[in-house]
């Protein structure tokens, strides 16, 4: 019996995003920020950055799959993550409201679709 595995490359590609992000993440203690062109930045913003991509990704993918549930969900995390990272990042306090309000919002509303199924 010969075991094949059949990778998919969008799948693969928004777990390659996530996985790297966490790793950027658990790296920030050890490592000194990174020069992003003119820029230092810290793993930990660059770990939110990959992350809403990954998300971002996971919503095309799913939406192609017609997978319309994940779709939203991975879209609604995509738009709540970005604002809860530009809010800091600009210093933008309405920015980061913004993102909470649509996390909350968008967890209600996939708790309600999910309900009705």
């Amino acid at each position: 019996m010969t075991a094949t595995l059949d990778f998919e490359p969008g799948p693969v590609a928004v777990g390659t995003l996530v996985g790297l992000s966490g790793l950027l993440f658990l790296l920030t203690p050890v490592v000194e920020p990174v020069a992003v062109g003119s820029l230092r930045v810290s793993t930990v913003a660059l770990s939110a950055v990959v992350l809403t991509l990954g998300f971002t990704l996971g919503t095309v993918v799913f939406a192609r799959r017609g997978r319309r549930l994940f779709a939203i969900a991975h879209g609604v995390f995509a738009v709540a993550w970005a604002l809860l990272v530009l809010g800091p990042l600009l210093g933008r306090e309405a920015l980061l409201l913004a993102g909470v309000v649509v996390l909350v919002a968008g967890a209600g509303f996939l708790v309600s679709q999910s309900r009705q199924r």
